[in-house]
């Protein structure tokens, strides 16, 4: 990420800091799910127009040039292998990896040849009550199945190289 960006999310969390608000609260007033509230805040997603005014209305101490550059800049959506040594990340990973061949299995089972979209996608993160009273974390990931297509030449409507 760039100094620039980097300074630009430190000022945006403290907006939200100071505000109060939980990440909840703030996806509330935005419309938007609880993960990607965090996403745009972290500097991760792009912020629309629409979402900018409800941003300004609720985190008042965010900066017109902040927000302009949320909606200007486009955000660098790296993965930094840094990140895995912190705990709620690198188990959420290892879950994913260790069930991702049995959540590949059922994709393919009930949808057919193809994958969950990481692009039209949606994550929610919330807790419940588990059976013995302890809290459990849930995570809802909702993404569009994009099917494999069979690459026929007629479809093509790049020339090819070969030709």
């Amino acid at each position: 990420m760039r100094a620039s960006t980097v300074e630009r999310v430190e000022r945006v969390l403290a907006a939200k800091a100071a505000s109060g608000l939980s990440y909840d609260d703030l996806a509330s007033k935005l419309g938007v799910t609880n993960a990607y509230c965090a996403q745009l805040l972290l500097g991760q997603a792009k912020l629309r127009k629409d979402t900018a005014a409800k941003l300004s209305a609720a985190l008042p101490a965010i900066t017109a040039a902040d927000l302009e550059s949320m909606q200007n800049d486009f955000p660098m959506r790296t993965f930094n292998d840094e990140i895995l040594k912190e705990p709620n990340v690198y188990r959420t990973y290892e879950a994913v990896t260790h069930y991702g061949e049995a959540i590949k299995t059922i994709i393919n089972e009930q949808c057919g040849d193809g994958i969950m979209s990481a692009i039209d996608f949606y994550v929610d993160v919330g807790t419940v009550i588990g059976k013995n009273g302890e809290k459990r974390v849930v995570i809802t990931f909702n993404g569009k199945f994009l099917e494999h297509i069979e690459q026929k030449t007629e479809n093509n409507t790049a020339c090819s190289p070969r030709a």
